[in-house]
Order: structure tokens, then sequence, then C-alpha cells
């Protein structure tokens, strides 16, 4: 089972092999792109296997805050495995490469926990469910969790409903589900609103929404979208992976980048999801009908 962000912002230590350190891994040269604002993440030549099966093979990305980049592509093509490598999935080893967080520190050398403490943030496609932990402890425990590696006072019971309530306004959701466990019950959209409810109040650096749109019906994805986009701020900075311009309709990306083959082999602005939408991935040799649908 997966775990959220939530349960890793919590300091539930997940086993995982250790990553070769950065000095160690090939291909490691990062080349910093000109632009006033400091890269946040800079991922140069990431490689990572599932069960000794090699899914990314030499990625490299730079975003910096206030950007929203989109990652599309088929399916296989390593967009989720690009997800789980950086928040530290325990599935996941890192075979090489590297990917730096606030110019700074070796993400890689971080255990999720850390990673999660430190404001990198994963919405997850199918968030889990945890029986008999109310939502309202669940939330509240983590946010104190992020503001005490932050070197901020923990919120008590009361202050912290303040701060919820107004959050909750943000994603439409009611007073009821504070009572609730942890996506015990929920509709798919209703976990969806709950991932982007945790978003708003961890108030991450980096968020990173796997597929939030999966599976959402129109009213849905409007309101998922529009708690995406209070959340949007020039402090932070976003990755969307997502298979469908619909997303990209209420949540516009800066960027938006092509997965194939556990690599990006083309970047473009938002114009570029418009293609896909039209064409396909007619250009990556995919027939019509191994294509994903793209609406």
């Amino acid at each position: 089972m997966t775990p959220s962000f939530c349960v890793a912002a919590l300091g539930f230590t997940m086993l995982r092999a250790p990553a070769p350190s950065c000095a160690a891994r090939i291909g490691c040269a990062v080349v910093m792109a000109a632009a006033d604002a400091p890269p946040l993440l800079v991922v140069s030549g990431l490689r990572a296997t599932v069960a000794d099966t090699p899914i990314l093979k030499g990625v490299d990305l730079i975003v910096r805050r206030g950007e929203v980049h989109a990652i599309m592509g088929p399916n296989g093509s390593g967009k989720s495995t690009l997800s789980k490598v950086l928040v530290g999935h325990p599935s996941y080893e890192v075979t090489g490469g590297c990917a730096r967080y606030r110019n700074d520190e070796d993400l890689l050398e971080l255990e999720p926990e850390e990673r999660a403490q430190q404001g990198i943030f994963l919405a997850f496609q199918y968030p889990v469910e945890i029986p008999g932990v109310s939502n309202n402890d669940f939330l509240r425990l983590a946010v104190n969790k992020r503001r005490g590696a932050l070197g901020l006072d923990e919120y008590d019971p009361l202050e912290f409903l303040g701060v919820l309530s107004e959050k909750m306004e943000m994603v439409s959701m009611s007073p009821d589900f504070l009572g609730r466990d942890v996506n015990s019950g929920f509709s798919g959209g209703e976990k969806k609103r709950n991932e982007i409810l945790q978003m708003a109040l961890l108030e991450p650096e980096l968020a990173i929404l796997d597929e939030t749109d999966s599976g959402l019906d129109i009213d849905a994805l409007k309101t998922v979208a529009a708690g995406v986009n209070a959340c949007r701020s020039e402090k932070n900075a976003m990755i969307l992976i997502t298979h469908y311009q619909r997303l990209l309709d209420y949540v516009k990306p800066d960027f938006v980048h092509i997965m194939y083959q556990g690599r990006i082999v083309r970047s473009g602005g938002p114009e570029l999801a418009l293609e896909l939408e039209a064409e396909g991935y007619a250009f990556l040799g995919i027939t019509k009908e191994q294509q994903p649908a793209l609406s």
C-alpha cells in the first residue's frame, strides 16, 4: 500500500535501499539554465528501477519557484515513477543521476519523512484509506510535524480548527469529513479534494500531483482545480502529472514536458498540450490505437 504524503510528514520511516552518493552518480553534471530565480529542483540524468526493471533512463528537469510544470506521456513512460522517486518511495531504487532541492540539498539522500517535512508534497492518483484515524487528528498531526520542521510553534486543537475551516472552504469540503476516518468511505472526488486540502494546509514548496484529475467528473475537476490554483504562489512550484488536456484548461502550466521510455523527450509551453490533444503521440511513432485518450 502506498503511503500518503501526510504519513511521511508524520515521520513514519519507510525502509529503502540507500541511494548512491551524488558524487558517485554517472552523468551528474547539472547545467543551470539562465534565469533570474535560482532553481527549486534540479533533476539531472536521473535513473531508477523497480523490481530490477529500469524505468527512469535519464530524466532532466529544472523547476523554479512560481512555475507550474505539466508532465504528459503515454502509459508506462515513467511519469508516476518520477513522482515516487522524488518523494522516496521504498520500492524504487535510484541507480544514477542527481536531484538537488533548493539548490543545496541532495534530495535523494533524505529519508521520505525528511523530504515531506522539508516541503515536498505528493498527491496520489489513488489516495489510501487509513481506518481508525480521524481526518481531523491526522491533518493536525501532519501540519504540526511540518511546522516543527520549520521551527514554528505547533497549533493547539482550537487554533488548528480555525485554520482548517478556512482551507476546507477552498476545496468545498463539508465539516462532516473531519470526524470520518482518513479517506474511508470517501468517493473518488472526495479523496482527491482531501489530497488538495492536505496541500493547502501543509503549504509545500514543491507540490507533485500525480494524475489528481483521473476519475473526476467535470464538477469535481473544477473544484479540485480551483483548490490547486488557490495554493499556487510565487513561493512554491508544482509538477502536474496528467494524461489529459482538460486539467490544463483549469490549471494553466508554464511548461509542458513529454515523457517517453523513461526520459523527457520534448518540452514546450502550454501549446504543446494542445498539440497533443489534436495530434496525439504520432511524433513518437505510436499508432493511434496505442495512444491513451487525451480528452
